[in-house]
């Protein structure tokens, strides 16, 4: 791979646009990586570089598990491809009881996507339908957050809360949303703040100005990761779910990010004791290694679908891609979940949990950091802005970071981090010693 890098014509590197990415920057000095073992991640130069965000939160078990990489290969010999449209395989059936153990009781129907794009563009169009097949196609508003993320796709971005990401497309679809919870007199919190739970009582005077009979479902992340890892006031969470219920209004929670482990338990709604209606996932599914998400819900909303449609040969949810429950994303899956539950990885970032929070917030008062956030491995350092540019600050101490051997996520007036949960003390010091350094040297 680091002989192909360096094989890169101008013709190739013109051909790629690269998603998320300032390509002309990028171009102009590459930084390519080829390859990836346990925490690290190899330069084409040869340098390592230690993954502080497990990916993009997706390889949270460790780069290049053998047991993970051997059973993509077998399914690859065995069966390379299957349709999933009235046709199946064993590992989807497999993949999908597994799923629903590691689930809150109750979310046992589990909808393969391939993303968490996929994932929450799935679970609107679930939402809405459930709705209709309840006899009440009038219900189909959906209300997201500021600073909500939820892929790319056209519901997700909708329902999507960061501004930019929906700036520039037109007309996507109708979505309401709720006041985000990143308040100043949280700053420095350590996990959960003390204030902005009355913030969840906005989501009462949305359902007034739109009427609880039109609004199929309300859509949030136990965590908002994205936007620089936003954590949910003490409570916040609970109201919102009370008010959901009491207004009979779905609650979908996207725990792309935060499932598996990430806030150090198997999911966000097992931390928070709520049990949503509808629940995405994908990232750590696979530990990043093949593309996967998947949508679990309640027997419920199942049974509506299962119940409303008279044919017995045709498909009672008209959705569905190409390559959902691809044989190799469920031999993924499959292994990474054995992977996660062998090495009890759960319990191993709860416990580094507290450890992680002591020393990034030892970090308070260093030049331009003016908040620091976190629950679970995940943890953010909010930049001053510079005037006009709240992202350039962030940009170059990533840049700088690379240098001094990390790989750091910078987005918007943040850097956030998110280490694999096989991660030692030794490395969380590290990674906050480079940072120590870079962050006040930033111009």
């Amino acid at each position: 791979m680091t002989a192909r890098a360096a094989q890169l014509t101008p013709a190739q590197m013109d051909a790629f646009w690269m998603p998320f990415t300032s390509n002309r920057e990028f171009k102009a000095a590459p930084r390519m990586i080829t390859g990836a073992d346990g925490c690290y991640y190899t330069a084409a130069d040869g340098s390592k570089k230690y993954d502080t965000l497990s990916g993009l939160w997706c390889a949270s078990f460790g780069h290049g598990r053998p047991e993970i990489a051997e059973a993509i290969a077998r399914a690859a010999r065995t069966l390379d491809y299957a349709p999933p449209f009235q046709y199946a395989h064993p590992l989807g059936f497999e993949l999908a009881e597994r799923v629903a153990r590691f689930t809150p009781k109750g979310l046992d129907r589990i909808f393969f996507t391939n993303s968490g794009s996929e994932s929450a563009d799935t679970a609107i169009k679930i939402a809405k339908a459930y709705w209709a097949r309840r006899g009440h196609p009038e219900k189909n508003q959906v209300i997201g957050r500021e600073k909500g993320y939820h892929g790319v796709n056209v519901g997700g971005t909708s329902v999507g809360g960061i501004a930019p990401n929906r700036a520039g497309f037109g007309e996507l679809m109708g979505a309401t949303h709720l006041p985000h919870t990143l308040l100043a007199e949280n700053r420095f919190s350590k996990g959960c703040p003390e204030h902005g739970a009355d913030l969840a009582d906005q989501l009462e005077a949305r359902i007034r100005d739109i009427g609880a009979e039109h609004v199929a479902a309300v859509m949030v992340e136990p965590m908002s990761g994205s936007a620089g890892v936003i954590i949910p006031p003490k409570g916040y969470l609970e109201r919102l779910a009370a008010i959901c219920k009491r207004h009979e209004i779905l609650l979908i929670f996207d725990e792309v990010l935060t499932g598996f482990g990430r806030l150090g338990a198997t999911f966000g709604a097992e931390l928070f004791g709520i049990t949503p209606d509808i629940l995405t996932m994908a990232k750590n599914i696979t530990n990043g290694a093949v593309p996967m998400g998947a949508v679990a819900v309640t027997e419920d909303i199942h049974a509506a679908f299962m119940d409303s449609t008279p044919l017995e040969y045709d498909a009672e949810f008209r959705h569905g891609y190409t390559y959902s429950a691809h044989p190799l994303a469920c031999a993924a899956g499959l292994a990474a979940l054995d992977v996660l539950e062998r090495d009890d990885l759960v319990s191993r970032a709860a416990d580094l949990a507290p450890y992680f929070e002591a020393q990034i917030h030892n970090l308070r008062g260093l030049k331009h950091i003016v908040d620091i956030r976190n629950l679970g491995l995940a943890g953010a350092f909010q930049i001053e802005a510079l005037p006009g540019e709240p992202g350039r600050r962030p940009w170059q101490i990533a840049l700088a970071a690379w240098e001094r051997g990390l790989y750091v996520r910078f987005g918007g007036d943040t850097v956030q981090l998110g280490p694999p949960f096989i991660a030692e003390k030794a490395d969380i010091d590290h990674i906050c010693e480079v940072l120590a350094e870079v962050i006040p040297a930033t111009p």
